[in-house]
């Protein structure tokens, strides 16, 4: 019998869905894939595959699940299974640089960037970039992995020769401006089987640790403003929406990269400028937030993978 299968590495990120899959009685397996064994010379079984492997994945001692993960879709992809946030999705949850080259392609504007490897290149590139503050962050991240602002190259050049000092797992340092917002909290629009579904504020005064996950707190966002509340707010709430464009540009850009299930992070500056800086295409959601507006995004998320298993249920049922 054809079911759900949920690719994955990290099991506090899957109770959720889980849960909503067996509440609508879908059928489904998980495919924990930090290790294990991809069989070239056999088919894979009949189904839905979703893929929500992470970047950050080597932070959890999970070193080469991507890897794994992109060997296993490769394999789905060949035999023409329903593959949802499929390798070109994992390529771009891996790397800004494609994150930010395939946005730019779709007229959404990022900051400036420029990559690099090695220490000694990551001063030359901070000097290209010429723009003060600027902050540094890994080009596979997650967990606001490398994210550090300079007021100076001679503050990067004294965190660099820190003996801690933590090299990127792929080797690739972002320099990039720092993008100052009048108010702390950027914003995180969530899209599901590649449509617009709701839209979360974060607050941003206290770091870089603002994942949505239940089970976690963990980000990979700018500096915050460093400005103190005046008030207790809630630090994930789910507001209204009215960039029509931006949200357009951001369903195009999905589409075309195959892309089914992300969360797009943007920020805007002093004068009103939307930049988009991260793409996380094993997107979480925070129950809080979802029961104040009641809105579920991992009930419509299993709603959508019930959805493709009806496709492909009736498509199998048709080929006999």
């Amino acid at each position: 019998m054809a079911k759900i299968y949920v690719i994955h590495e990290n099991d506090d990120w899957t109770s959720h869905l889980v849960t909503r899959l067996e509440e609508l009685n879908l059928p489904y397996e998980t495919w924990h894939l930090d290790e294990g064994i991809v069989n070239l010379s056999e088919a894979p079984p009949e189904g839905v595959f979703y893929n929500r492997m992470s970047a950050s994945s080597h932070t959890r001692d999970h070193r080469y699940a991507p890897e794994l993960t992109g060997a296993v879709l490769d394999w789905l992809e060949f035999h023409g299974r329903t593959v949802l946030n499929g390798s070109n999705a994992l390529r771009l949850e891996l790397s800004k640089v494609k994150q930010y080259t395939a946005l730019e392609k779709h007229g959404v504007k990022t900051p400036k960037t420029i990559a690099a490897v090695g220490k000694k290149q990551i001063i030359e590139a901070a000097k290209a970039l010429n723009i003060v503050p600027f902050i540094t962050k890994h080009n596979r991240a997650g967990k606001g992995l490398g994210v550090q602002l300079f007021y100076s190259i001679a503050a990067l050049e004294e965190h660099l020769a820190k003996p801690d000092y933590e090299e990127p797992v792929d080797g690739i340092v972002l320099i990039q401006e720092y993008i100052e917002s009048p108010e702390s909290y950027i914003t995180r629009v969530e899209f599901i089987g590649g449509q617009y579904f709701y839209s979360v504020q974060v607050d941003t005064s206290e770091g870089f640790e603002l994942c949505p996950a239940d089970a976690c707190q963990i980000g990979d966002l700018f500096c915050p403003v460093g400005e103190e509340p005046k008030e207790q707010r809630a630090k994930f709430e789910i507001v209204e929406n009215n960039e029509t464009k931006l949200l357009e540009n951001y369903e195009a850009f999905l589409k075309n990269s195959g892309i089914d299930v992300a969360g797009i992070e943007f920020i805007r500056n002093a004068n009103g400028e939307i930049f988009t800086y991260d793409v996380n295409t094993n997107t979480n959601y925070n129950s809080d937030a979802e029961a104040k507006e009641g809105k579920f995004a991992m009930l419509q998320l299993a709603k959508f993978l019930g959805q493709e298993l009806e496709k492909v249920t009736a498509q199998t049922t048709l080929s006999k």
